[in-house]
């Protein structure tokens, strides 16, 4: 059982949880990460999400509200149920999704400190769409500068300039998903406004931040031979020269089945060792130093 979803909304609009800069609505915090930057991590995911991506690994990300799951595995028909996360003996029914002050999520991801200075690691804003919630990000992300900690944020980078570029400022550096780059498909599959993407991609670079450009690798999507070199051709032409590929994979899918959704990929083979090589070398021929994941 899940609560219906939220519809979807732009980046333009003010959602719910930005009208109040100093509570954010997040949906985990992941511990010991070592793929979402440099060394030790612990990733904050946001929730909310305005893009429709087929390929999301993350669907309990997308709504903006808090949400209700029920885990047949775990229920123990005690008696009649409640239908509510709080009552539940057994954790069958979970919550997803919860209110937290900059206070406390500073609390919580200070615990990691020893980590991050033992590693060179640090914190990692993630969503959903963190740039939903930008205002207590800025904020947030300037109290970690505070301390020393080493900072970033993922974002597919379609929001108003200067909110992208408020948080920008504040953080270590900018994992910046390049999807569908043709701008009639990327509005009408991931409701993204891709004119706007490259040019805060540009204005990113222009500004001095530290961008590391991302191309997720999903089959019909973005791996085209002509999605590809446009996504290439929009990083050297700021003279970046690496970037990070991001297969397909099918971990998502149990969440998908959890929340009563259907999958759209269920059928989709993640790509080939051939299909991911093919693109090494286009990234490599144009000058760019690969990494294969992070």
């Amino acid at each position: 059982m899940t609560s219906f979803a939220a519809p979807r909304i732009s980046c333009d609009v003010t959602e719910i949880t930005e009208s109040r800069a100093g509570v954010a609505r997040i949906f985990d915090i992941q511990r010991y990460s070592l793929n979402d930057g440099q060394g030790i991590r612990t990733v904050v995911f946001f929730k909310g999400c305005p893009h429709t991506c087929p390929w999301c690994a993350n669907p309990e990300s997308i709504s903006p509200r808090i949400e209700t799951v029920r885990r047949e595995s775990k229920c123990l028909h005690c008696g009649p149920c409640l239908q509510d996360a709080d009552q539940c003996p057994s954790g069958a029914f979970r919550r997803i999704g919860r209110d937290v002050t900059l206070d406390a999520l500073e609390r919580e991801v200070m615990k990691d400190d020893v980590f991050f200075r033992a590693s060179g690691g640090g914190v990692t804003l993630s969503g959903g769409e963190v740039l939903m919630q930008a205002v207590f990000a800025t904020r947030f992300l300037a109290r970690l500068r505070h301390y020393g900690v080493h900072t970033a944020i993922e974002t597919a980078g379609d929001a108003p300039t200067e909110r992208l570029l408020r948080l920008a400022r504040e953080c270590n550096e900018v994992l910046f998903d390049l999807k569908i780059m043709a701008a009639d498909r990327a509005a009408q599959v991931v409701n993204m406004n891709q004119p706007r993407v490259r040019e805060n991609f540009r204005r990113l670079v222009a500004e001095g931040v530290t961008v590391i450009p991302r191309l997720p690798l999903i089959p019909g999507f973005t791996l085209s031979d002509d999605n590809v070199a446009q996504a290439l051709a929009a990083i050297v032409l700021t003279g970046i020269n690496v970037v990070h590929l991001l297969p397909f994979h099918q971990y998502g899918e149990p969440k998908y089945r959890l929340l009563g959704q259907r999958w759209a990929m269920a059928e989709t083979s993640p790509p080939t060792d051939a299909d991911i090589a093919r693109v090494c070398r286009m990234a490599e021929r144009a000058g760019l130093q690969v990494t294969v994941g992070g």
